[in-house]
């Protein structure tokens, strides 16, 4: 549902289908200890409509950022949004080991019950309080509609032009944000799916260790994230460097610096803080990527930024489910430390690769597809008549 869902949310707005796919799946939350006691086919019908449902979420958060938030300080709100998902996790698995033990209808039950409760009452809170742009919003005072409207221009707060499919299928920089997508998940999606197996099998971690450990990469995003953001938005300022250029930096920065880490792990000895130390600089490192991958969307075009985030996490979701499976293969005969350098080097490979599209055929430059009608304008803080245009990239 990435790229469909894309479509949808450029086209009526990303309001309406992220309201509704949270409340699909906190309904499906409640339903599921009923549908597990009743048919495991049940129980398999109710997950696959619950991934379904979550397929259009971030696209449908592009939608919306295109039209709530201003060039310049694109990185720092998309950055501060996706935090929230790794603050989620944590919460999430806190939360629900605590209710399996103490928890109310037979424990594991409550779980689904408690998710399912608050997320239709947050269901309830987003379509009053929430909507797809500043032009369409009853209660925001005239001023703020105003800064809106320099910012972002008045028809553009508005506008759904059609999808220039063929434009965005034959983009260089769409398929290069694509290909360092898929990169950033691939040594991502390795790390907190197997880490915790490389650290008890060739390491010689017990499951607690393992266990704080797997909360590591969470963490590293939710303490970086912001900062880093605000750090790019504050390189892209007027005077100093073009989007174009911190872009390109930031991915091979993270990239090369990721992948050179990762190879080292592979021959590391027993010493178990060096591990921790390497494993928390990767993730580090792919926060750094991070700063590209769900924010160039917007640069590229934001009335189309919902599609395109569509095509490239769908494409980054390929190798969510394919690095998981490839190390698990690497590792099937006796997860020793050779086999784990492949692993690694395999991951590292693949960053390297992302570093290299990205800077030779990314992008950070408004495209001429992108179908806007009037030049945004980064407006300066305290400073209504300073202003520095985007121009569209032929």
């Amino acid at each position: 549902m990435q790229i469909p869902g894309g479509w949808l949310a450029d086209r009526y707005g990303g309001k309406r289908f992220f309201g509704v796919c949270i409340l699909i799946s906190s309904v499906i939350s409640l339903l599921t200890p009923i549908a597990a006691r009743t048919h495991f086919g049940l129980l398999l019908f109710l997950r696959v409509l619950s991934g379904l449902a979550d397929g259009i979420l971030f696209p449908a958060v592009h939608a919306m950022i295109a039209r709530w938030s201003s060039q310049r300080h694109r990185s720092t709100v998309v950055l501060i949004i996706f935090t929230g998902v790794d603050t989620g996790v944590i919460v999430g698995m806190l939360v629900s080991g605590v209710l399996c033990d103490h928890g109310f209808a037979g424990g594991w039950p409550s779980v689904f019950y408690v998710f399912g409760v608050v997320g239709c009452i947050w269901s309830a809170a987003w379509f009053l309080l929430c909507y797809d742009s500043p032009a369409t919003h009853p209660r925001i005072s005239r001023t703020e509609r105003e800064y809106w409207e320099r910012v972002i221009g008045t028809t553009d707060l508005v506008a759904r032009p059609p999808t220039p499919w063929r434009k965005i299928l034959t983009s260089l920089p769409v398929w290069a944000l694509a290909v360092a997508f898929f990169a950033n998940n691939w040594a991502f999606d390795t790390l907190v799916t197997w880490a915790p197996v490389f650290m008890h099998d060739v390491l010689g971690f017990d499951m607690t260790s393992n266990g704080v450990f797997s909360a590591v990469p969470f963490l590293a995003t939710i303490i970086f994230m912001v900062p880093l953001g605000w750090f790019v938005d504050w390189l892209r300022s007027p005077g100093r460097l073009t989007t174009n250029v911190v872009r390109k930096i930031f991915c091979a920065t993270g990239f090369v610096l990721s992948g050179g880490i990762l190879i080292v792990v592979g021959y590391i000895g027993c010493n178990r803080a060096v591990a921790v130390s390497l494993m928390f600089l990767i993730i580090f490192c792919l926060v750094i990527e991070f700063t590209t991958v769900p924010v160039n969307q917007l640069d590229l075009a934001p009335l189309h930024a919902g599609k395109i985030m569509g095509l490239t996490n769908f494409v980054a979701n390929v190798a969510s489910l394919v690095a998981p499976n490839a190390a698990g293969a690497l590792t099937y005969h006796s997860s020793t430390r050779s086999e784990w350098q492949k692993v690694f080097f395999v991951a590292a490979g693949i960053q390297f690769l992302g570093a290299i599209v990205f800077v030779i055929f990314g992008s950070g430059n408004l495209q001429s597809w992108a179908g806007l009608t009037t030049v945004e304008i980064n407006v300066q803080p305290h400073s209504d008549d300073t202003s520095n245009q985007q121009q569209p990239e032929a």
